[in-house]
């Protein structure tokens, strides 16, 4: 059989070869910890913990503020030092609960591992809820509320995305060698969930040594395998995953639900697993710390509320004054523009460039060459869509469907004029998603 993959796509360079080999390594924080309320898609938690208290490891330290929300836990003890206002990656301030380390660690009583066997579909939920799982991959949906549709007997597959299609990135990878049995673990607590459910774990064939060890992991396992992906770009993307591996087409009015289908990444399984079975709550993230600036670009355990700084910091520092330093990877991720920013539970990885070839680059005149089209994993007209983008022609932009753009900057790197497609096409979604919720 072939490798799995969709029509479209890109093969920029991978830059993986700087952090694969280096294995995760547990990064302590520093004195203060800033914890957001606002670390997932829906409501923002509410904090349940006031200036001066005490707090301990795995201490909730704001609760849940709606159905689609999510608790937020402490990774270390120490002294509440106040609310107040944090920058987030993308510079938007945010509500957080600043916590003082006192380095010592001390956490809540430890919950005893519970037998999967022993627990009900509800009890499933229930612990991936109170654990404040949310998707690690992208946006942070709660987990909770992904896992139970309204009709879970017409789920067939749920995808474990190790694809890793993003250049510079490995903490996925790392996962995949290291915690083999958690997200087996993982993947077993979710199809529980879901009877009629195949598990597939995706992984693209430059990973051949995490295809060898998840293989192994499998053997034996009920409704459960590997499959192997064709190397691209955005390979990883829900959308395309769903294409890939089962044929069936996701819009951008539907939910994967809708196709029979569940796609979490694989941060997200081991998440999963800690919850159901172990009874920890999401208090840190695997990260990768990567590109041509960096010292020593490594894959990390890091917990969540400590500082971009120190994780750089711990890396070596960088090699000259970076150009470019991105919160992600290169092409979906966002610029930063200062590192004093907290880790949430959907930080992945900084990439860090001395050259940012992309703002040197000179934009001229497209010439209608048709790379963006090829390029375009959900088949679109990037070229025209930019142009509608630029002339504020919002009705003109959903005829032409730049609704169902991905948002994976495919277009951008292919086009020879290099036009800010992908930059003008987001923005453009923005406005009209913005104009819909007033």
């Amino acid at each position: 059989m072939g490798l799995y993959t969709f029509k479209g796509g890109v093969h920029p360079f991978d830059g993986k070869e700087y952090s694969k080999d280096m294995p995760i390594v547990q990064l302590k924080p520093g004195k203060e910890l800033a914890f957001l309320l606002s670390q997932h898609i829906g409501a923002p938690a509410k904090a349940c913990v006031k200036k001066g208290d005490r707090v301990l490891v795995g201490e909730m330290l704001a609760e849940a503020g709606g159905f689609v929300s999510a608790p937020v836990y402490s990774s270390v003890s120490g002294t509440v030092k106040n609310i107040e206002k944090r920058k987030n990656a993308v510079g938007d301030p945010v509500d957080a609960i600043i916590v003082e380390n006192d380095e010592l660690y001390e956490a809540v009583p430890q919950k005893e591992k519970a037998e999967l066997a022993d627990l009900s579909k509800e009890d499933i939920i229930a612990r991936i809820k109170e654990g404040g799982v949310v998707g690690m991959g992208g946006a942070g949906f709660p987990t909770h509320v992904k896992l139970a549709p309204k009709e879970p007997e017409k789920i067939e597959y749920v995808l474990v995305n190790g694809a890793e299609c993003e250049p510079y990135l490995t903490s996925d990878y790392r996962c995949m060698l290291e915690y083999p049995d958690e997200i087996v673990g993982g993947l077993e607590c979710i199809l529980k969930l879901f009877d009629n459910a195949e598990g597939v774990i995706c992984i693209e064939d430059n990973k051949p040594e995490a295809i060898k060890v998840m293989q192994k992991a499998v053997e034996g396992k009920q409704r459960m395998k590997v499959v192997t992906m064709k190397t691209k770009y955005p390979e990883g993307a829900e959308r395309c995953l769903i294409d890939a591996v089962t044929g069936r087409k996701v819009n951008s009015r539907m939910l994967p639900a809708d196709a029979g289908c569940v796609v979490d990444n694989i941060d997200t399984v081991i998440a999963v697993y800690d919850a159901v079975i172990c009874g920890k709550p999401l208090i840190r993230r695997i990260f990768t710390i990567s590109g041509d600036a960096v010292v020593n670009p490594r894959n990390y355990e890091v917990p969540v509320g400590m500082s971009y700084k120190e994780i750089v910091e711990d890396a070596g520092g960088f090699k000259g004054d970076p150009e470019k330093i991105i919160s992600g990877g290169p092409m979906m991720g966002f610029a930063l523009f200062d590192l004093d920013v907290p880790v949430t539970k959907t930080s992945g990885a900084i990439t860090c460039f001395l050259k940012d070839e992309v703002s040197k680059a000179e934009e001229t005149a497209c010439i209608k060459c048709g790379r963006c089209v090829r390029g375009c994993p959900a088949r679109l007209l990037p070229y025209k869509l930019c142009d509608l983008a630029e002339h504020k022609n919002a009705e003109g932009f959903e005829e032409a469907y730049g609704m169902e753009c991905v948002e994976c900057g495919s277009c951008s790197y292919s086009c020879p004029a290099k036009r800010p497609l992908a930059a003008n096409i987001k923005a453009m979604r923005r406005t009209i998603m913005a104009s819909k919720r007033k």
